[in-house]
């Protein structure tokens, strides 16, 4: 098993990493500039080594991480596509990279006519009359558009309380409503995997506020009866929220406005190829229904006289939920794919992940349990529930893709999924890979079978093996020790 020192255990003293050149002016102690409070109570132990040292330490730690450069990253639900750096490229342009939020309006017309055309872009994509791109997190998206739906509901003087979310949502989304200080309703799914139109009507009444609905929904299957389900939302009132992680799978083909929904929110760090993980950066755009537009974030960018600026006078907005304008960069290497594929290229982007997926369902049903054997969309949810018989479980056999260089699989959700691996392997993988990925699949499903114990122990070959998963949750170490 490899093994990494931490670089407070490389360090040397004396190893310094710089040089500065000598002071020209008078010196003076830290704490004859610097109040009290700002001071630390005793000596900052720093590790302290070269340069040289420094850069191959962190070169090292960075060979051990995974990341869609360095391998197939099948993680359902949070397409994990290939990132081009055409778009990394352009993002690092100076007169962007370098504009400060605080210029002025004549002199950023550049970056907000680009800010405003990403809006309309995202609109005409999924249908909505209004984007807001303050939002700089899919959650963060979800929280603004629930909101936005509280404050229409307010606006009307609606005092409803109930928030309806299906039984295979992200978890997100009753986490957001209730933040927002709805009651969850949970409404169940059929035998075929989509929203029990029953269940849906005896939970429906005057006091919902929303549904929360994913399409395709998080077991890769496409609500079907989404019109029907549009109807009877609206036929009480309700608003019918589009929990955009699953865009990948539609675009150019259907859009969530058509369907019936008023609040979409998008992930542009996933659907739309700009790099994610590890907490950011992300984009969580909103778009919304012209009954709904008085109400979002200021500012939004509009145009007027020939001249973009920023618009405030929105005088019944939920207010600001991000500091200036959301993620720039984010939204920039999104703009940057949007015009490199075109609308023709970006329906490509959905069919071909959709072939995939289906490609890859295909080979591994062989190998696991199926729940919903029918064609599915971008992503599809297998069961490890069968190797059981052999004491190997879903967590397993994620454990042991990490022995061949892969991501593992989202696992144990959608939760109406005994022992679950949720699959999605994205437009950008090639044939060879999923093959590669569905041999490795049957393997692990043989090992389990006849040596279980090979998988019960992975992994083997990473920098650390298995770890106490419960434990470090309960018991966390987040300072160093000497």
């Amino acid at each position: 098993m490899n093994s990494t020192k931490t670089i407070f255990e490389k360090s040397k003293p004396g190893h310094v990493a710089y040089s500065l050149p000598k002071i020209d002016v008078e010196a003076k102690s830290a704490d004859e500039i610097l109040p009290k409070h700002l001071l630390a109570d005793s000596e900052v132990n720093l590790p302290e080594l070269s340069e040289g040292e420094v850069v191959r330490h962190f070169t090292e730690l960075s060979t051990k991480s995974h990341g869609v450069d360095s391998g197939f990253y099948p993680l359902g639900s949070c397409t994990m596509k290939y990132n081009a750096k055409i778009n990394e490229d352009i993002a690092q342009i100076p007169n962007f990279a370098n504009l400060h939020p605080h210029m002025p309006e004549r002199a950023s017309q550049g970056a907000l006519e680009l800010q405003y055309n990403l809006q309309q872009h995202l609109a005409e994509i999924t249908g909505m009359d209004a984007i807001t791109l303050q939002p700089v997190a899919g959650a963060h998206g979800e929280l603004t558009g629930i909101m936005l739906i509280d404050a229409y509901h307010k606006n009307k003087g609606n005092n409803k309380k109930t928030i309806l979310v299906p039984d295979s949502a992200h978890g997100t989304n009753p986490a957001t409503a209730s933040m927002v200080g709805y009651d969850v309703v949970q409404v169940s799914s059929n035998e075929r995997g989509l929203v029990d139109i029953d269940s849906l009507k005896e939970a429906l009444n005057d006091d919902v506020a929303a549904l929360m609905l994913t399409n395709p929904n998080t077991l890769g299957l496409f609500e079907e009866d989404i019109l029907e389900i549009a109807e009877l939302v609206h036929e009480v009132g309700g608003l019918l929220y589009y929990d955009g992680a699953n865009t990948n799978a539609i675009m150019g083909i259907s859009r969530p406005g058509d369907m019936g929904f008023d609040v979409v929110h998008l992930n542009l760090h996933k659907t739309f190829g700009t790099p994610h993980g590890g907490g950011g950066p992300g984009s969580g755009p909103v778009g919304v229904k012209e009954e709904l537009v008085e109400f979002m974030p200021t500012p939004t960018v509009i145009q007027k006289n020939g001249q973009f600026k920023l618009d405030y006078n929105r005088p019944k907005t939920i207010g600001k939920v991000h500091s200036f304008y959301g993620n720039f960069g984010v939204n920039l290497k999104a703009y940057s794919y949007i015009l490199a594929l075109g609308g023709e290229g970006l329906k490509q982007v959905s069919e071909d992940a959709v072939l995939n997926a289906n490609y890859l369902m295909e080979r591994l049903k062989k190998h696991f349990t199926l729940p919903f054997d029918r064609v599915c969309m971008h992503e599809f949810v297998l069961s490890g529930k069968d190797l059981k018989d052999y004491g190997v479980k879903t967590l397993d056999i994620a454990k042991g893709l990490l022995d061949y260089g892969y991501h593992p699989p989202t696992v144990y959700f959608p939760l109406i999924v005994e022992e679950a691996l949720m699959v999605e392997p994205t437009e950008t993988e090639s044939k060879e890979t999923l093959d590669n990925f569905a041999d490795t699949m049957a393997e692990l499903v043989e090992t389990s079978k006849n040596n279980n114990e090979q998988v019960l122990t992975a992994p083997h070959t990473t920098v650390v093996g298995r770890l106490d998963e419960a434990g470090a949750a309960r018991k966390p170490v987040v300072v160093h020790e000497e």
